[in-house]
C-alpha cells in the first residue's frame, strides 16, 4: 500500500481524521463485546474480543491525538484482527448475544456486529499505518464497493445467461424445464457461467475504454509452470492447515451448496470435474483476478489489491454457504479468503491469467473427484 500513500494523503488532517474513523468503529466494536460481558455471557472468546477491542480504541485514540507514531496504528489493526477472530469463533460456537432493537421489532447479534466493525477497523488501521488520508481512504472504500458490486454482478450475469440458454435447450430437446435432469441443468449452468462472466468482463472493458490486451493471456513459460505446480501444492497445503486448525479448535464450517447437490446426485460431479479446468477456473479468475484485482492495482499497492480482491472473492461466495449459520459461514469464507490469497499472489507474481486459472481449476477438479469417489 506504500505505493499509493502519496503526498495528497499526507496533510495534517490525515493524522486526525482516519484514526478518528478507526476509533469510532473500534468503539462500536468495544460496546458490542462489552455489553455481552456485562450481561454475563460466559464465553472466553467474547471476553478476549472485548479486551482487544479496548486495546484498539486506545491505540486509535493515541493516534487521533498524535501522541504516538504510526506504528501504533499497526497495534490497532492487529488488535482488530484478534477481535475479528474471537468474534468469529464465538459466532461459530453459537454465541450471538442478540439484542432487540427498540421500536423496530428486530433483533441484532452484538457478536456479529463486533465481527463486522472489527473487519472495517482492520482496514482503517492499515490505511493509517501507511499514511493514507481521508481522501485516500474514501477513494479506496469507493473502489472496493464498486468492485464488490461487479463481483456480485458476476453471479447475476451467470444466472441470467443460464436462464437464456435454457430456452433454446428446452425447445431443441422438446421437454419441459421440470423434466430436465440434474446433469443437463449442470451442463447448461456451466455454459451460462462462462457466457455471463465473459459478457460482464467484456462490458467492463468497454465501459473502461480498455481493449482485449488488458486480458493477461500468454503461453506459460517455465517460470509460470513452476508457479502452477507451486500454487497447487501451496493451495492444498493451506487447506490441510486450515482444516487442522478448525478441527483442533472445534470450528465447524458450512457445506458448499454444490456439495449438498452432489450428495443427492454424484453424477453431476462428472460434469464439474472437467468444467473446473475448462470453465470455473478460467472464468472466475478472469473476473476476480484479471478484472477486479488488476483494476485495484491503480488504487492499492499490488499486495494490497491481492488482499482486497480476496476479501471481495470471499464475500461473493456467501451465497454458496448461506443455508448454514453465520458462524459456520464465516469459517467457510475464511477458508475461501485463504485460498484466494494464494490465487491472487500467483496471478500477481506471473501476470498471466492461465496460471491462477489452472491452479484454481486443478484444485476444484481434485476436490470434486474426491467427492465423487466418496459418494459412489
Amino acid at each position: 500500500m506504500t505505493e499509493t500513500a502519496r503526498a495528497d494523503d499526507a496533510a495534517p488532517v490525515a493524522s486526525d481524521a482516519v484514526p478518528g474513523i478507526g476509533m469510532a468503529l473500534a468503539a462500536v466494536t468495544m460496546a458490542a463485546t462489552l455489553v455481552p460481558v456485562t450481561r454475563g455471557v460466559d464465553s472466553p472468546a467474547v471476553w478476549g474480543a472485548a479486551a482487544f477491542a479496548v486495546a484498539a480504541v486506545l491505540a486509535f485514540l493515541a493516534r487521533r491525538h498524535r501522541a504516538v507514531g504510526r506504528r501504533v496504528a499497526a497495534v490497532a489493526a492487529v488488535s482488530s484482527v484478534v477481535v475479528l477472530l474471537c468474534a468469529g469463533y464465538a459466532l461459530n460456537q453459537g454465541v450471538a448475544a442478540s439484542v432487540q432493537l427498540p421500536g423496530v421489532g428486530l433483533s441484532v447479534s452484538l457478536v456479529f456486529t463486533a465481527f463486522v466493525t472489527a473487519g472495517l477497523s482492520i482496514g482503517v488501521g492499515v490505511a493509517d499505518y501507511f499514511g493514507v488520508g481521508p481522501g485516500g481512504l474514501k477513494a479506496r472504500s469507493l473502489r472496493t464497493a464498486i468492485f464488490s458490486l461487479l463481483g456480485f454482478g458476476g453471479l447475476f450475469a451467470a444466472q441470467i445467461a443460464t436462464m437464456l440458454l435454457l430456452v433454446p435447450v428446452i425447445m431443441v430437446l422438446g421437454v419441459s424445464f421440470e423434466s430436465l435432469s440434474d446433469v443437463q441443468l449442470t451442463v447448461v449452468s456451466q455454459f451460462g457461467m462462462a457466457l455471463g462472466t465473459a459478457v460482464l468482463a467484456v462490458g467492463y472493458l468497454s465501459a473502461s475504454d480498455l481493449d482485449f490486451s488488458y486480458i493477461d493471456l500468454s503461453v506459460p513459460s517455465k517460470r509460470d509452470v513452476l508457479w502452477i505446480v507451486g500454487g497447487v501444492v501451496v493451495i492444498f497445503g493451506a487447506i490441510m492447515a486450515i482444516t487442522f486448525v478448525f478441527q483442533t479448535a472445534g470450528v465447524e464450517s458450512a457445506e458448499h451448496g454444490t456439495t449438498q447437490q452432489a450428495a443427492e446426485n454424484p453424477t453431476i460431479l462428472l460434469v464439474l470435474i472437467p468444467a473446473s479446468i475448462l470453465v470455473i477456473g478460467p472464468f472466475e479468475e478472469l473476473l476476480y483476478r484479471n478484472v477486479i484485482q488488476k483494476s485495484l492495482y491503480g488504487t492499492f499497492s499490488r499486495y494490497g489489491a491481492v488482499v482486497v480482491g480476496s476479501v471481495i472473492f470471499a464475500i461473493i461466495h456467501t451465497q454458496a454457504y448461506w443455508t448454514a449459520g453465520p458462524g459456520q459461514v464465516a469459517a467457510s469464507l475464511g477458508t475461501v479468503f485463504g485460498l484466494s490469497i494464494v490465487l491472487g499472489t500467483v496471478y500477481e507474481r506471473t501476470d498471466n491469467l492461465l496460471v491462477p486459472a489452472l491452479v484454481h481449476g486443478i484444485y476444484n477438479a481434485v476436490v470434486f473427484a474426491n467427492l465423487y469417489f466418496n459418494y459412489v
